[in-house]
């Protein structure tokens, strides 16, 4: 363990016992670093000190574009806001909440440059839900888009310690008062850097707990190796920088080789085609859903460079991909995307191939830096072909906040993803299903249980069941199977009623796609809900 810079030792003290993480590896030259190491000033202050500083690094439409220059004059300002005016100290929790805009990063590199923990989150989160994530992190401090303080006003409101919190107007007040030099924290490289929530099958948050040295792996391993962008790139993408996919692809990566990145608020497949055009991006970072949606209007407008336009390279990743969207995408812009599969608890990407050597059906083979292998049941090896639970070591892994579930998660020094897997011959991985009861759509990982409490608590609604059901444009659609009130009659307008409801009580994107109106639910003589019958009786809903 190296020299702590955290005063608040929130963070240290509350990671799992050594005999809970995985095995960590180092093997590559460039995984070697120093003891001592701030990523922001690895990823913003060095380039800059090596004459960078005039190129462009964020661009958002309608808005200047800003050089590294201008991205570490407004960090140093936040910087001295947060520790000047907010009191944070090196190891305080700062929650950041806004849609995908230029001072969002610069909130991030800030947090993290005056030694604090950034903390994360999608901006559709509702009160209920942000309570989760400042009680689990005992979060003290935010910064705000003021279009979206209503939520956290309710939240600071109800969460168990005080939060004091910046909107981004008053934060930009407030740096106009700061200077624009601050010297960064020397920050251990074992100290952690960043908190990435996500949820189990439960619907209680989990925080995954990253240092400074993953994300200066995570940005040495996948995109050097496999993606293989240049300084000149133009990075896009619809991924929330809140979640560590869009925080690395979108921020990270370009950063790392001296890009630049276009950061939109409300990226639908229809603005980021516009987008790509107006910006002439060059690298694409998305999910399946997306490139399916945007696969005529790309064809139409000629934007990948194969047919003239600027887009030359596309990462596909949050949700498998099938492979009639791949064969769907390279039809209509002449690319071959890049498939990856990554998790929170690893930070980012591990598994994927470049153009030259993706397969139809496959993710790819293990990116430079990690192990992979698929497991049985009893956390053996099995032998290609064989269906088993995909397990991964590497520079970056799982270490869960003060939380019994990672157990579940690191066994025997390997991290459990929840994924089905087989390996081919070739070392290629072939992705076959969750081994869990999580749905993902879109991306997007949603527990049943959570829908099912806002589903019954709508006053028609007697009991209620929330299983995936495979959907060609999504991946899988959350379905609700809805036992009513006596009185109570199921049909469209019922439907709505509830759908609508649920997307007041929870994130939007979590609601029921499909309702079906049922008697009973199957249980075991305990009680316990067997959700697999209802899967099992829910055909694929087609395009």
């Amino acid at each position: 363990m190296f020299r702590s810079a955290h005063i608040d030792t929130f963070a240290r003290d509350r990671l799992p016992p050594p005999e809970r993480w995985p095995q960590f590896i180092f093997e590559l030259p460039e995984l070697q670093f120093a003891e001592q190491l701030n990523c922001a000033v690895e990823l913003l202050d060095r380039p800059i000190e090596a004459g960078r500083g005039g190129r462009v690094c964020l661009r958002a439409p309608g808005q200047p574009v800003w050089t590294y220059a201008d991205l570490q004059q407004r960090v140093n300002r936040i910087a001295g806001v947060l520790v000047n005016r907010m009191g944070l100290v090196p190891g305080s929790r700062v929650l950041l909440r806004s849609p995908n805009k230029p001072l969002l990063v610069a909130c991030w590199f800030a947090v993290v440059k005056a030694g604090g923990i950034a903390v994360g989150s999608m901006p559709l989160l509702r009160s209920k839900e942000l309570v989760q994530i400042i009680d689990k992190a005992q979060i003290g401090l935010a910064l705000c888009d003021t279009a979206l303080t209503d939520e956290l006003e309710s939240a600071a409101a109800a969460a168990r310690a005080p939060l004091r919190w910046l909107d981004f107007d008053s934060l930009q007040a407030a740096m106009a008062t700061e200077s624009d030099r601050f010297d960064a924290v020397a920050t251990a490289a074992d100290d952690v850097a960043l908190f990435g929530f996500t949820s189990g099958t439960t619907g209680q948050p989990k925080a995954t707990m990253h240092l400074h040295r993953d994300v200066m792996a995570a940005c040495v391993c996948f995109p050097p190796h496999v993606l293989r962008a240049t300084a000149d790139d133009i990075f896009i993408g619809s991924p929330p920088l809140g979640f560590t996919f869009g925080l690395g692809g979108l921020t990270l990566f370009p950063m790392h080789i001296g890009a630049s990145t276009v950061l939109i608020e409300k990226p639908s497949p229809a603005v980021l085609v516009d987008a790509i055009e107006a910006f002439a991006a060059t690298v694409l970072f998305t999910a399946p859903t997306s490139y399916r949606a945007m696969a005529a209007a790309a064809r139409e407008r000629r934007i990948s460079k194969p047919l003239g336009g600027s887009l030359r390279k596309c990462v596909s990743a949050g949700e498998a991909l099938p492979a009639a969207t791949r064969s769907l995408w390279r039809e209509a812009t002449g690319i071959e995307l890049i498939d990856g599969i990554g998790a929170t608890e690893m930070l980012h990407i591990f598994i994927a191939a470049d153009e030259a050597g993706s397969r139809a059906g496959a993710t790819g083979k293990v990116v430079p830096g990690y192990r992979a292998c698929i497991m049985d049941e009893t956390g053996q090896p099995v032998p290609p072909g064989v269906v088993g639970r995909l397990a991964v070591q590497g520079p970056t892994g799982c270490r869960y906040l003060d939380d019994p579930r990672q157990a579940e998660y690191v066994k025997d020094g390997w991290n459990y993803t929840g994924d089905a897997y087989r390996m081919d011959a070739d070392g290629y991985f072939h992705y076959e299903a969750r081994t869990d009861d999580m749905i993902v759509s879109a991306g997007y990982n949603i527990a049943p249980p959570e829908v099912e409490e806002a589903v019954l608590a709508h006053p028609t609604v007697a009991d209620c069941a929330v299983v995936g059901v495979d959907d060609v444009q999504r991946g899988q659609i959350v379905k609700a199977f809805v036992v009513l009130r006596e009185g109570s009659t199921g049909d469209e307008g019922l439907t709505a009623a509830i759908q609508d409801f649920v997307k007041a009580r929870i994130v939007p994107y979590k609601y029921p796609r499909a309702i079906e109106f049922v008697t009973d639910l199957p249980r075991t003589a305990t009680g316990k809900l067997q959700r697999f019958v209802l899967r099992d009786r829910s055909p694929p809903k087609s395009a």
